[in-house]
């Protein structure tokens, strides 16, 4: 299995302990969409603690990020940890004993003392220096001069270059020939959004040539993450990435970001309230494999999604491509529970059903009702083609870390799902 291309330390730290130690004075909150400072960064987490929401944002100023990054990375209460989907998958799969895996991604000396003993790191891929991603939490209640936090949350940010670049893209599909891999795995395409348009463009089309050097034998799973950017995810989608790829991984938000982006079923839906309706979620998942999926009539070798959100998953595939879906499906909810809960099996005392006991399979074709009996938790339909295998999560009440939970979701489900010999 060899995962590729973005990878970085993630440094977890109370944010009001980051700008105690930086000597910053509790003041007003403000937002900036880029931080340059250290006044920037005090200002923009303010801001964002008082509404107790979550941001990310770029520093731009190099020096100085790294004075931030190295005070936040030798605090005693600062934790340290594999971060990068790339990484979180490749890290996630090497936890099984018989997996050998080749990361490729811009990795420091701190980064490769994290990594699992089976993570192969080719040379090239060696940096002098992390890229460190400072993330600072907050509780619900902690303040900070004269603002309160409503609710827990966690203010990202970092100074990211070769990441935002893809810029291992080309040395990790050169490896490919003497690692010969039985799966590749793809991230990191969201931290191109940091880039001009131009060179975004010009960097998707240098991607999308080295990711059609993959021998088409090798299945490629595409892992999404939080995007912004429209027009971009739409290129992603339309001509570009997507009909390269057997396989993509993403959640509730980039599923509706996604048909909002190509006018999909369900674009005009503004956000989900509450739990994703079901119906709606496999209206969309059908129509991504229907019209952007493999065909007859269409160059793609898109043949498989698998949809996570905190309540549950599904795992939606082309007939005739993908095998032990079922299992699959049930892996990665699994792993959900028990890594968010961070126990080795599901602790039944601290976890709980969020899933909707009865659902319909759609709202744009005559629907099947589903009730959900718990002796068979996996609950299986089908659509002109497609198969849908639907699990509830059992969900951790007291998550310890939700950091790189939809990655380790995926790896999960992707080492149990079975790929057909085209």
């Amino acid at each position: 299995v060899s995962s590729s291309v973005n990878a970085c330390v993630d440094v977890v730290l109370s944010g009001v302990k980051l700008l105690e130690a930086l000597g910053l004075e509790p003041g007003d909150g403000k937002n900036h969409a880029v931080l340059s400072s250290g006044q920037d960064l005090g200002e923009a987490f303010t801001h964002f603690m008082e509404r107790g929401a979550a941001a990310e944002r770029f520093f731009s100023d190099a020096a100085a990020f790294r004075d931030i990054a190295r005070t936040a990375s030798e605090h005693p209460a600062a934790q340290l940890y594999v971060g990068g989907n790339a990484a979180l998958i490749g890290q996630k799969l090497a936890t099984n004993p018989d997996l050998k895996i080749l990361l490729c991604g811009p990795v420091g000396p701190r980064l490769h003392e994290l990594l699992d003993d089976n993570v192969v790191v080719p040379p090239e891929s060696m940096q002098e220096r992390d890229e460190f991603h400072l993330i600072l939490e907050y509780q619900a209640g902690e303040e900070w001069g004269q603002v309160r936090a409503p609710t827990a949350n966690r203010f990202i940010f970092s100074h990211d270059l070769s990441n935002g670049a893809l810029n291992m893209l080309e040395v990790f599909v050169s490896s490919l020939d003497e690692f010969q891999p039985d799966l590749v795995v793809l991230s990191g395409l969201h931290m191109m959004e940091g880039q001009s348009k131009e060179a975004r463009q010009r960097r998707l089309m240098e991607a999308v040539a080295s990711i059609s050097d993959i021998p088409t034998d090798i299945p490629i799973h595409l892992e999404l993450a939080s995007m912004t950017d429209q027009d971009f995810m739409s290129n992603i989608m339309h001509q570009q990435v997507f009909p390269l790829v057997n396989s993509i991984g993403l959640n509730e938000q980039e599923l509706l970001f996604l048909t909002q982006a190509a006018s999909g079923p369900h674009a005009s839906l503004g956000s989900w309230s509450g739990i994703p309706d079901v119906g709606v979620v496999s209206d969309i998942l059908f129509w991504i494999l229907k019209e952007h999926g493999k065909a007859a009539e269409r160059a793609s070798d898109l043949t498989r999604i698998h949809f996570h959100t905190l309540a549950y998953h599904i795992l939606a595939t082309v007939d005739g491509h993908w095998g032990n879906q079922a299992a699959a499906v049930a892996a990665g909810a699994r792993a959900a529970g028990t890594q968010a809960c961070a126990t080795d099996t599901i602790d039944t005392s601290r976890v709980l059903l969020k899933a909707p006991r009865e659902f319909l399979t759609s709202h744009t074709e005559a629907p099947a009702k589903i009730s959900l009996n718990p002796d068979e938790p996996v609950v299986h339909w089908h659509r002109e083609g497609i198969s849908f295998h639907f699990t509830p999560v059992l969900v951790c009440k007291d998550p310890v870390r939700t950091v790189g939970l939809g990655d380790a979701i995926s790896a999960e489900g992707l080492l149990y799902s079975e790929a057909y010999p085209q």
